[in-house]
């Protein structure tokens, strides 16, 4: 009838406007932290002709920071004007906002190569790593439903395809908002000016002190940003979406921007040996982990067979319920954990070191010098809350037939926020008794928690009694 299709088209004109909204305010948070904290750094003084507080790389690579500045700028002033003419609803029906949004991505794309490196053929390899993502998707969809119909789509399927789009889009926007910030302003900071030992204003510090664990953050960093902003453009696109996701092209593409993270935080987090092995280590247990289950799962199918029990409905109904709730409560959590423990493990609580004088190294960490049993305090909590959330995100991913162990799955949630309840104890503060007052604050808490259930468990036991003592005398 007319008046269902009406809704119809409401209903799929609020989601574009939703999905319009979402990105943009995505491209406005992190364009304009990037504006403002640029690439290179910025002059701390007047001398050599140079102004204090102008950026570095205008001065050493005059034409790379245009490039990143204009195209930042770009992507930054369209999300504005975009997120002002959203309320429009022929622009959202003639996908014109659409059309901006996706001339936004490839402006973050452009501004993360040029301010991300210092020489063309560095760019060129990150701007290639978008290519190849986009090529693998393509023709995986192409190989792997050629034989399907992928128009004869019912409704029902149609929604489940939308909310799993939704949650491979929150993916996708954590990685590429922890990643496009972190690939223009690296861990370690930037050399402040030119000097005798070789190093050049504006460059990574990370990169003369640690080259080769340099090169791997920065590599995987890129492969995570290029592969989250690549699967952002496919989601816009109904026509690209809908078969990708059927095919679990793009959850392959999530699950390599998950796992890009976790390579980038192994590398930028740790420059010594004995974190850096437990960081190794916690990779190695979680791909672990997370191979055993897929191998389970695979045993599990191979068992159950093809076989289905009509009798069985009501209660593997029950479990999808179930488990939707699961996903919807958990992901947000994990999401949370996995954005601030990226952040503080790349740059930790403390500052770092700015010159390599008194036999300091300049980027390390100055709370490992100061205090290293704080600082391991710290850095172990803060890494297993982070490897914690990545496991609980992959599991979380709607694989079709794979059951979540439940178990497990809050498990690794309560590993996740007593990770990230010690690492605030232990970074916030200088003085461990200040920090074993910070977690004892969970007692007090908990207590509050708990007198406030017995109160209305004793109220709601209250009323049941003088509702049975009236029906009594009735």
């Amino acid at each position: 009838t007319r008046e269902s299709a009406a809704q119809q088209d409401n209903k799929l004109l609020e989601k574009n406007r939703s999905l319009v909204m979402l990105l943009a305010t995505l491209v406005v948070s992190i364009t304009y932290a990037a504006g403002l904290d640029p690439p290179g750094g910025l002059w701390p003084d007047d001398r050599d002709g140079h102004k204090g507080g102008d950026p570095v790389l205008l001065a050493t690579h005059p034409t790379r920071y245009k490039v990143f500045f204009y195209s930042n700028s770009v992507a930054f002033v369209t999300s504005l004007v975009v997120i002002v003419m959203v309320q429009s609803t022929l622009l959202l029906q003639h996908h014109i906002l659409h059309a901006a949004m996706i001339l936004d991505l490839f402006g973050l794309i452009t501004a993360y190569a040029a301010g991300s490196g210092r020489d063309f053929t560095t760019s060129i390899y990150v701007v290639a790593l978008a290519g190849v993502v986009l090529v693998y998707v393509v023709i995986h969809i192409v190989f792997f439903t050629l034989e399907d119909n992928m128009d004869q789509v019912h409704q029902r399927d149609a929604d489940k395809l939308d909310k799993r789009r939704d949650m491979l889009l929150l993916l996708a926007i954590l990685a590429a908002t922890l990643t496009y910030q972190a690939g223009l302003t690296p861990p370690g900071g930037f050399w402040s000016a030119d000097d005798k030992f070789g190093h050049r204003a504006g460059f990574p510090v990370f990169l003369d002190n640690y080259p080769r664990r340099y090169s791997a953050f920065f590599y995987c960093n890129a492969a995570s940003f290029m592969a989250s902003v690549t699967l952002i453009v496919l989601l816009v696109n109904p026509t690209l979406y809908k078969p990708g996701i059927r095919c679990y092209a793009l959850y392959v593409c999530t699950v390599v921007s998950m796992f890009g993270l976790m390579g980038a935080y192994a590398a930028g987090s740790s420059r010594h040996l004995r974190t850096s092995i437990y960081v190794f280590t916690l990779v190695a247990a979680v791909f672990a982990f997370l191979t055993i289950q897929v191998v389970i799962f695979l045993m599990q199918n191979h068992r159950r067979g093809p076989t289905v029990n009509v009798s069985s409905g009501k209660v593997a109904s029950d479990t999808g319920t179930e488990e939707k709730n699961l996903r919807e409560y958990l992901m947000p959590i994990g999401v949370l954990a996995a954005s601030v423990t990226y952040q503080t493990g790349l740059k930790p609580p403390g500052g770092l070191w700015q010159d390599n004088n008194n036999g300091h190294t300049a980027g390390n960490s100055i709370l490992h010098d100061t205090d290293r049993g704080r600082y391991r305090a710290f850095f172990y909590s803060n890494s297993t809350s982070f490897m914690a959330s990545i496991v609980v995100i992959v599991l979380l991913l709607p694989w079709k037939g794979l059951h979540l162990p439940l178990g497990r799955m809050y498990a690794a949630i309560l590993l996740d926020m007593l990770g990230l309840l010690v690492a605030y104890a232990a970074g916030s503060t200088r003085e461990w008794e200040t920090s074993s007052l910070v977690i004892a604050l969970v007692v007090p808490v908990l207590a509050y928690i708990a007198a406030y259930a017995a109160v209305f468990l004793f109220r709601n036991k209250c009323q049941c009694g003088k509702g049975r003592a009236n029906e009594d005398s009735a």
